[in-house]
């Protein structure tokens, strides 16, 4: 107190402040006698109940209530426990509170002090959905936190970083973040929490080591590769990104279903199969809405990065864009489909609802009963296209020759498609969209 400096300002250095003391660079706690003194008295409460904790693994006095953890949105502000027994139906063999989950008085202190560390720090936290994602390294460095945050939510202005980071990773370079090398071996660590009531649940909590999960996020995104439009500025879809095109955008509630954030998330870290109404939720939002947009490249790249992954479709690095030489039935009618659709616009500039809004959901579902009827509007369209667009006349009627090719083939319209056909359909169709706009940029 007597420094002037300290004692000018001793409100405010307290002011819900911890403080600590320190000699020449050396900080107190770090002192092993400091620590054993700490550790001693932190657990010096009573000694009524001794039993082995469930986080250290040694004997120890075992913690009756545990602090409450603080920064998971929709829970309560005043802190919600991750550990909680309080009402005689949650207890069993005569156990009381939270004696039935035994951890000692100092694994709580530690847990519930790391815990509220990391959410306190929003740098290094992420909110999917309902569910709040805390990432830490085991070297406590925050290098590894910055650079997996990057990953899993990269904005718009760091895409370049992030190329430039996946291309090392693919090369079997190291990692340089600000001037210093990660270590791929470094033990990684990612957990998922939930508000649930008064409580915390664990959507997930994942371990490996740093290299392990940076190779499957890149994975990842590498599955995720698509031709977007020249406008598009993002190359990498966040998971948040992700998760929004499955649901409603009119809708107030703009929360993917429970839990498919933590699934999601999960499947990217661990590389393992996506969520199956990921890929679901993602149809539906294509047939329900009639806008332009339904066929975005999202949802494009979704329903490919689920296909190669889920489906096990080995041929899916060959359709990052239109892939000509295809036979599959099902991307064959989706492209037939736009061109279908195309050669109604020529012939109607000024016209306000195509085929895609009437028959999108039918052609795509049960295309035996659509496409026919298409075929002859079809005939119809082509007729109204003037001389003047004799050229696109040409080509598009060379262009069906060859789907239609490719169709009869094949024994003709299949009465149904899979849901795995429909998005293939879906693929198809966006692959000849963006062909058509890539010639107008040529011209």
């Amino acid at each position: 107190m007597e420094h002037p400096e300290i004692r000018d300002n001793w409100e405010e250095i307290t002011d819900g402040s911890n403080l600590i003391f320190g000699m020449d660079m050396d900080y107190a706690q770090d002192d092993t006698e400091v620590k054993v003194a700490w550790d001693s008295h932190n657990s010096g409460e009573s000694k009524d109940v001794q039993g082995i904790c469930l986080v250290t693994g040694e004997r120890a006095e075992i913690a009756r209530i545990h602090r409450g953890i603080k920064g998971v949105p929709g829970a309560q502000s005043s802190g919600a426990a991750l550990v909680s027994f309080n009402a005689p139906a949650f207890e069993s063999y005569g156990k009381e509170q939270s004696y039935n989950a035994p951890v000692g008085t100092y694994g709580e202190f530690a847990y519930t002090t790391a815990l509220n560390y990391l959410l306190s720090n929003r740098t290094y936290s992420l909110q999917i959905g309902d569910t709040m994602v805390v990432f830490w390294a085991e070297s406590a460095e925050t290098d590894y936190q910055a650079v997996f945050m990057g990953c899993m939510d990269s904005p718009t202005d760091n895409q370049e970083e992030l190329k430039s980071l996946f291309e090392r990773i693919r090369l079997g370079q190291p990692v340089i973040y600000q001037g210093n090398e990660l270590d791929p071996e470094q033990r990684f660590y990612v957990l998922g929490l939930a508000p649930n009531a008064a409580r915390l649940s664990v959507r997930f909590f994942y371990e490996n080591s740093f290299g392990n999960i940076l190779k499957n996020i890149f994975a990842h995104y590498k599955r995720m590769e698509l031709i977007r439009p020249k406008w598009e500025q993002k190359e990498y879809l966040s998971v948040r990104e992700m998760l929004f095109e499955t649901v409603n955008k009119k809708s107030t509630d703009k929360k993917p279903v429970s839990n498919m954030a933590a699934m999601t998330f999960r499947a990217i870290l661990s590389g393992s199969r996506y969520p199956e109404r990921l890929y679901s939720d993602t149809l539906i939002r294509i047939r329900a809405e009639q806008d332009e947009g339904k066929l975005n490249w999202r949802r494009i790249a979704i329903i490919k990065a689920y296909l190669m992954r889920n489906r096990n479709w080995e041929k899916g690095e060959d359709y990052m864009g239109l892939n000509e030489e295809s036979n599959d039935i099902a991307y064959v009618l989706g492209r037939l489909f736009f061109v279908l659709e195309a050669i109604q616009i020529e012939a109607n500039p000024d016209i306000q609802a195509t085929i895609r809004d009437r028959y999108y959901n039918s052609a795509c579902g049960t295309p035996a009963s659509v496409f026919p009827i298409l075929i002859k509007l079809k005939n119809s369209h082509l007729k109204k296209i003037g001389r003047e667009k004799d050229g696109a006349k040409k080509y598009y009627e060379k262009l069906l020759a060859e789907l239609m090719w490719k169709i009869d083939c094949q024994k003709g319209f299949p009465k149904r498609l899979s849901l795995e056909e429909q998005g293939m359909f879906a693929i198809g169709y966006y692959h000849q969209k963006q062909k058509k706009y890539e010639k107008r940029e040529e011209k």
